[in-house]
């Protein structure tokens, strides 16, 4: 069975989207977030919508939140970037994780926890009128573009708004992000967020 080409897939639908559409970006963290917008930032204006509650505690969520606001204003792209930021609460991780504590990284649980951040990132772009969302969560190598295309894009279907298929990791993408990141000198954590991923690789 051939794997589809998400990247490919993308670059087709943003071709004929019109430049300065709106997107709202679900970042995972500021290092992610450099070279997805790099892409992104040359078509839409993006709004970044950094919402994590699976980060395990609030001093690690403001230094990720610290970086993504550098992002936000010192990578340059053709429309200005804004940010959206949640306020830490790690209850709605916790309820989604619970009884999953046991599952590998990567397994059902970090399903849930996509999903979770997926699905609020699709409220938020339905209530704000954005004509597009997307999340930054595949430009990571552990990440399972298949898997959040299809949570993303069944959302997409429930909430209204497209979601944007893709796969961030490919055409150098994971390896951009890290040069960028070092550029701007920015915080890079060793693990995904959660205290089951410490110790796992990114």
């Amino acid at each position: 069975m051939v794997k589809p080409d998400y990247n490919r897939e993308m670059e087709w639908r943003m071709a004929e989207i019109p430049l300065g559409s709106s997107l709202l970006l679900h970042s995972c963290c500021g290092p992610c977030s450099t070279a997805v917008l790099e892409r992104l930032g040359e078509r839409f204006s993006v709004t970044l919508y950094f919402y994590n509650p699976n980060i395990d505690s609030e001093t690690e969520y403001q230094r990720r939140l610290e970086a993504q606001r550098r992002v936000a204003e010192e990578l340059r792209v053709r429309y200005p970037v804004q940010l959206i930021a949640a306020p830490y609460d790690p209850a709605p991780f916790a309820a989604v994780a619970e009884g999953f504590g046991a599952e590998s990284e990567g397994g059902a649980r970090c399903d849930r926890c996509f999903a979770l951040r997926l699905e609020e990132t699709a409220k938020l772009a339905k209530v704000q009128g954005f004509e597009y969302f997307t999340t930054t969560l595949s430009v990571s190598p552990r990440k399972d573009a298949g898997r959040l295309n299809e949570i993303g894009a069944a959302l997409g279907e429930a909430y209204g708004v497209p979601y944007l298929v893709a796969d961030f990791k490919k055409k150098g993408g994971y390896q951009r992000s890290v040069e960028l990141a070092a550029a701007l000198q920015l915080y890079r954590q060793g693990y995904c967020g959660c205290g089951f991923s410490v110790g796992a690789a990114l």
